[in-house]
């Protein structure tokens, strides 16, 4: 995810504003788009600052957060499919889901002729 904009520029863009520049010539001179400007005035209207968001979640929600309990799991019913696990885990998930995790705690199928 790319990071954001810095509180200082925010600040020099902001007070150019404030100056009395136009937000397309400050859109030219700090190399940003219009509507981010507008973004950071709006909010600046609404909650008297206009720093980044800090704090918020990134990406999903894993649903099997216990990757011993999986691991288990997987050793009792690793020679079904993914949607069959699925099926037998305990609260409704998808073989999508199951496929991420095992992906997780590193358990693959794949067989090994080097052997």
């Amino acid at each position: 995810m790319p990071a954001s904009y810095s509180y200082d520029l925010r600040t020099k863009v902001v007070n150019a504003i404030d100056g009395g520049m136009r937000k397309t010539q400050a859109s030219r001179i700090f190399q940003i788009s219009r509507n981010t400007i507008d973004i950071w005035l709006k909010k600046r209207e609404e909650t008297g600052d206009y720093q980044a968001k800090v704090g918020y979640q990134q990406g999903y929600n894993a649903k099997i957060t216990d990757l011993e309990k999986f691991q288990q799991f997987v050793q009792i019913n690793g020679s079904k499919t993914q949607a069959e696990m699925a099926e037998v885990w305990l609260e409704k998930i998808s073989d999508r889901t199951i496929g991420k995790a095992l992906k997780k705690i590193g358990y693959t199928r794949k067989k090994n002729l080097r052997l």
